[in-house]
Parts: C-alpha cells; structure tokens; sequence
C-alpha cells in the first residue's frame, strides 16, 4: 500500500506531503490547480520520463519519494526475488531526484536501472490513464484479463502449456542440429575422425606431461647442475680446504682436551655427528655426480614428446584430462553420425511425440479458457450494464494461432455492442475513450478479488460521464475499493462522496509566486468540496444540504 507521497519543487509544487490510507483515496481541487501534476510526479517516480522543464522555477533540482508498506509476506517474497527486501517496518522507499543533467532513481536509497525501477514498482503499484485504458485494445492484454479472472485453474493449465512448450522447443532444436546433407555428414565425420585418430596416436597418459617437463628442465640445465654439484662437492669435502676436512681437524683437537672436563664430551659427540652426516651427505653428491649423465637421444625424445603434448593442448585443452573428455565427446559425435539415419528418425518421433503432448496441453488450456470465458461474459455484461451501458452486449471470440506459444495457441477477441440493433464488433470499431474506462473499471471491479497488486491509480476515469453513470461509476471504485488501495483525481461529486479518505488540491498565489497546496479534509470540509463540486463558484445552503446527503448515501452505498 502507498502510504506516503513527498513532492518538492516539481511544477507548482512547493513542497507536499500526503498520508494515503486504506481504500478509496480522493483527490478533487479546481482546474489548473495542479490535479495532473501530482498524477504526474506519481508516474515519473515509478520510472515515466522527468522533463527538466518540470523542475519548479529558480531551483536546481527536483524530488519525488513514494513509501510503500508491504505485509504480505507473498509480496515481500516477489521484491526479495528481485533484490529488494523491504526494511524492519515492511517498508519499501521509492525516489527520484531530477536535475537539469540528470535523474537518479533509488529504491531503499540503492540507486537502480529504469528496468529494475519499473519491475519492483509493477508490483507494487498500476496506474489506469488513457494509456492503460487503450491497452484493452490489444489481444495480449484481453488475453492476460481473461487468465487472470480464471487464474484458479487457468493458471496451473498455463504452466504445464509452458512446459510442453519448452519441451517441444528443445525436440525442435535437437532435430535441426540433426538436419544435414550427405555431403555434410560426411565432411563432418572425416573431420571427427581426424581428431580423434590424432589424439588416439598420442597415447596420452594423465600426468605425463608433468613428468616430461620436470625431465626437459633437467636435461636441459645438466651443465649448470654438474658445475653447481662439484663446487658443492669440493667445498664440503675432506680434501684440501673442504668443511669436511676443517671439521674433522676440530673433532682431533676436541678430543685432546676431553678427559680434562665432562661437559666437553657433549661438544664432541654433538661435533661428531655433525662430521658424520657431512660425510654421509658428501658421499651420496659424489654417488648422484656419478649416475649423473646427458643423453642426447632422451633429451630429444623428450623434447619431441613435448612438443606433441602442446600441440594437442593448442587444440583440444589445457590439460591431458580435458584433451581425452574432448576426445570422448567427439567420438560420441562420431557414433552419432555413423547411426544418423536411425537416431535422425528417432528424433523426429520425440518431436512428434513433445507435438502431441503440447497439442493436447493448449487444447485443455483453450477448454477451460473458453469455460471462464462465458462467465466473464456475463459479468462484463452485467458490470457494463451497471455503468449504464443500458442495452449492451458483449462477447469473447476465440481463434487459433498459426503456431504454438508458451502462453497455448488462442487468440481471442473481445467484441462489443452498445446500442440497440448493433452487431458485436472488436472494441476498437466502437467504442471512445471514455467508454473504454468504463469497461475497464467494469473489468477492474470484476477482477477485484483476485489482481495482486495491492494500489490502483485511476487517472481521467470520469471523462466524459455525468449524471447516472457517475453515480455507477462511482459505487464500482468503492467495490474496487473494498479489496484495494484507490487514489483517484475526479472532478464528478458523486465519485468524491464515496472516498474513504479526500484530499484538496488547491492553487495558491502569492504575488508573483504561485504554488500547489494538498490538504486532507475532514468530514465537514469535504462536504463543503462536494458542495463546490455540485455548485460552483456560489455555495447556497441547498447545495450544502445537497452535498450532506450525498456523502450519508455514499456511506450507506458503502456499507
């Protein structure tokens, strides 16, 4: 629910803030009083374009904030799956600052996408102009009505449609990548047959190239290790000037002086092992510098065997494992090609098979389309009837589409007669603008109960209407009313009487500067903005007493 809406120097507005409340919210002032601009801000801030003219004269820049609480855990859900999550108190923030340069959109002060915007809001908020009620010409939309009023069993039909369909695309796919010619098939499988054979010849084994690369390194440095080894060897040696032989000269003179003092046989037996291990450790450097030799064919081989591996590697992977998964994928391919006649056929029977199972989901999709079709028939007949469309018919025709959908194969039609001796038409041979809000107010009470979307914005609902269908007009807002949030601008009293909460939309001039001013009103006042609504510029007590009764039967219509 939109529970709050701030405004700052938009147009003629100032500065407003408004407190919105359950039900049927009115918005009502004097033309040119800044109605539409408030509409307006409403529609810039869930992501409609910001003219920069619409900034408000002598300021730099213009703000709109829209706080919405969301409770339904549902809905709190669906934002979170769009990375929204709303804040301890349920709320949701929506803002839009417009400079001259630019505009930012935040939700919960993440700045966000215009997409992103308008995909949060849409599940928050649906605004009903003159565009939304044109949509109604649109197939798509007259199909979208008729499934959201079937929802309950309409909607899981629609979902294993969706699966079939998704089915049959995949059958599709399949056999397309399939479809080749002889000169192709072949040409496909002497080049399979190639890879395969040239990875077959390398007899790979996991992990030899490792080996091979630690093999190359060492052939390839033998006369560095040679010349580092033997100075190695000459340095911890016995011979001359080794450490070998400086310790073993220190063991000798050690040992001279231990029977004079205990605590020296402990030096000595520590120096002892330290000569040990030196000429354990010289001993095994000579044995290695003698096994040590550099053999010009294996260092060859082993170049050669590395060039290969890498050669293989350029082409087929980066490792030996994924060279021979590629090499088994291939030679899958290969078996494939080689049984192509039988797996070609085997393919299209799938896809025969994914056909009839779809055929036969958007045939029981279209059953029970049709089955609701005839129920929302009556009701928009009825509901059309209550609007004062006196003598009106109303169909739903249905055709097939030339192919499938995941949404099934129906196409439908919503036709129309208003008057008397008239033929049923499609809405859009018949039907003015103002005529067509009222069918969608008439749609919009029918599908009450069951639209998700918890705030409804009826922007010129009551153009061209006065009189008896005002008065119809407006007991439906009060039924939408019932299970929605309704902000509504109206100029018509008998749609104002019935709000549950009526805001005054005032134009204020204070010499050169003109400002917007909104208030809400208390029972008095808004009866005294009923009384202006029904007498204009001159408000007699009749008028008042008039307007009074007016706001007691909207009451009584309501309860």
């Amino acid at each position: 629910m939109l529970i709050h809406l701030h405004v700052k120097n938009l147009a003629l507005i100032e500065s407003a803030d408004i407190e919105f409340g359950e039900g049927l919210n009115i918005l009502t002032g004097e033309t040119g009083a800044g109605k539409s601009i408030l509409i307006g801000s409403v529609n810039i801030a869930l992501g409609g374009k910001a003219p920069k003219d619409m900034i408000r004269q002598g300021c730099d820049q213009a703000y709109i904030e829209l706080v919405f609480s969301v409770d339904s855990e549902a809905k709190a859900e669906a934002l979170r799956a769009l990375d929204v999550t709303p804040d301890g108190d349920g709320l949701v923030i929506v803002s839009k600052k417009i400079t001259p340069v630019r505009s930012i959109s935040r939700i919960n002060d993440e700045t966000v996408t215009a997409a992103k915007l308008r995909q949060v809001t849409g599940l928050l908020i649906d605004i009903h102009g003159q565009h939304e009620h044109q949509s109604l010409l649109y197939e798509e939309k007259q199909l979208e009505i008729l499934d959201a009023y079937g929802r309950e069993k309409i909607f899981p039909e629609k979902e294993k449609v969706k699966a079939a369909y998704q089915e049959y695309k995949k059958c599709q796919a399949e056999l397309k990548s399939l479809d080749m010619d002889e000169e192709q098939k072949n040409r496909e499988m002497a080049f399979l047959e190639f890879e395969i054979n040239e990875i077959e010849k390398a007899s790979l084994v996991p992990g030899e190239d490792e080996e091979l690369e630690k093999q190359y390194r060492k052939l390839s440095n033998g006369r560095r290790i040679i010349d580092s080894l033997q100075s190695a060897h000459a340095l911890t040696g016995y011979d001359g000037q080794g450490a070998g032989e400086a310790v073993g000269e220190a063991l000798r003179e050690l040992s001279r002086v231990t029977e004079y003092d205990e605590q020296l046989e402990s030096l000595s037996q520590t120096l002892s092992e330290v000569d040990g291990l030196l000429n354990d450790f010289n001993r095994e450097l000579s044995s290695y510098m003698d096994d040590m030799t550099f053999d010009e064919s294996v260092f060859y081989e082993t170049e050669h065997r590395l060039d290969l591996l890498n050669g293989l590697k350029a082409k087929y992977g980066q490792r030996i494992e994924e060279i021979q998964e590629y090499q088994k994928k291939q030679q899958e391919k290969l078996n494939k090609l080689q049984k192509y006649e039988e797996i070609f056929e085997a393919a299209r029977e799938e896809l025969k098979k994914a056909e009839k199972k779809l055929e036969t989901a958007c045939s029981r999709l279209s059953e029970v389309r049709k089955e609701y079709s005839h129920q929302l028939e009556k009701k928009v007949i009825q509901g059309l009837k209550d609007l004062n469309f006196l003598d009106v018919q109303f169909a739903i025709t249905f055709s097939r589409r030339s192919s499938f959908t995941e949404n099934g194969y129906d196409e439908i039609q919503y036709e129309i007669s208003t008057n008397p001796g008239e033929s049923l038409k499609p809405l859009g041979k018949i039907v003015s603008g103002g005529e067509l809000s009222r069918i969608m107010l008439a749609l919009k009470a029918i599908l009450a109960d069951r639209d998700q979307i918890e705030t409804l914005i009826f922007d010129e609902i009551d153009t061209g209407i006065s009189g008896r269908t005002a008065q119809k007009v407006s007991e439906k807002m009060a039924v939408i009313g019932h299970h929605h949030q309704v902000l509504c601008i109206t100029h018509l009293p008998q749609i104002a009487a019935m709000a549950d909460s009526h805001f005054e939309i005032e134009k204020q001039v204070e010499g050169t500067k003109t400002t917007t001013q909104i208030h809400p009103l208390d029972e008095e006042a808004s009866i005294r903005e009923l009384a202006r609504l029904l007498g204009g510029a001159q408000i007699t007590g009749a008028v008042l007493e008039n307007a009074r009764e007016m706001k007691k039967l909207a009451r009584e219509c309501k309860a």
